[in-house]
């Protein structure tokens, strides 16, 4: 080749690799089938790191209200998913005020986050954009529990390691009774609890 066209060539293959409905290296998100939703469920809930919580608001002048907020959460360190998502909690957090009079909740998780989204050219709002709602309560976890959560969340938010120790912040987890997701066109669908956790999020190499 004419070592003059090299680097036309390289920009235009550098183009065609980045173009809206491609993804690249960069992306490096290889989401499960359409039909298999439950792991779609669990993989959007591990690529996440941070997700959007409603509570039941106990604040004037909105008691009574949906009142959503943002929270960091992670179900695992990359590549150990449990499919939990944990949170690093203190009471004196507004939601979390909510949460000790009504600790009903959803949590909203979209791949918008990541770079997938974008690079294929999907509108966060789009079907295609893969999003979950879990509905279920927030419960405080001890013991071992904590301890995975503590690595969880400190492994993919290592500011929290130095946040101020007198806010007395704990560990807490999603409790999930019910799994919507929005991966494609034809609605919303919905998978159990149990579909949800004995599903692999990713895909099995043999």
């Amino acid at each position: 080749m004419n070592a003059s066209l090299r680097p036309a060539l390289l920009l235009l293959l550098g183009l065609a690799w980045l173009a809206p409905g491609s993804c690249g290296p960069a992306c490096g998100l290889q989401i499960p089938p359409h039909d298999q939703v439950a792991r779609v469920a669990r993989f959007v809930a591990h690529q996440c790191d941070w997700a959007s919580m409603a509570t039941i608001s106990s604040h004037r002048p909105v008691e009574g209200q949906p009142f959503s907020n943002v929270f960091s959460v992670s179900d695992g360190p990359h590549g150990t998913s449990s499919g939990v998502p944990y949170l690093y909690l203190t009471r004196m957090e507004v939601s979390v005020q909510d949460l000790q009079v009504n600790p009903q909740a959803s949590l909203s998780m979209s791949l918008a986050q990541t770079d997938y989204c974008r690079q294929q050219g999907f509108d966060p709002q789009s079907p295609l954009c893969a999003h979950i709602i879990l509905s279920g309560s927030v419960l405080e976890v001890n013991g071992t529990e904590a301890d995975f959560a503590k690595k969880a969340l400190f492994s993919r938010h290592p500011e929290m390691i130095d946040w101020p120790t007198d806010h007395n912040w704990f560990f807490a987890k999603f409790n999930i009774s019910q799994v919507w997701v929005l991966d494609y066109f034809g609605g919303i669908k919905t998978v159990t609890p149990d579909e949800y956790f004995q599903a692999p999020p990713h895909r099995k190499h043999h």
